[in-house]
């Protein structure tokens, strides 16, 4: 397999987001819409204000249990979170398709 980079060219479809910067992007949205500081929350969730930054950096890729608490210190839950995160990703992708053509589309992968 040849994982060398090739440079995309101009009709290539934008690179998806890391998974981790789209947690950090979303975590760090709800944060301050709350108007909540980084040490409001992560001392809330029992994780440093450090760890909390990378987080929302994209820098760090944390555990389920981190992110649940970090999720619960925001006042919400993980159901909330994933659907913020999914509203980011279709709004950021006009081309998205229907439930079932998605559906298709994962079964396929």
């Amino acid at each position: 397999m040849d994982l060398r980079v090739v440079a995309a060219d101009a009709a290539s479809p934008a690179p998806e987001p890391l998974m981790r910067a789209l947690l950090g992007e979303t975590l760090r949205s709800v944060r301050q819409r709350q108007g909540r500081t980084l040490k409001e929350v992560s001392t809330d969730a029992g994780v440093s204000m450090t760890y909390l930054s990378e987080v929302e950096r994209g820098q760090k890729e944390a555990s389920s249990e981190v992110i649940a608490a970090i999720t619960r210190a925001l006042g919400g839950s993980l159901i909330d979170l994933l659907a913020e995160m999914s509203g980011q990703l279709v709004g950021a992708d006009t081309t998205v398709a229907s439930g079932a053509d998605r559906a298709a589309t994962l079964a396929v992968a």
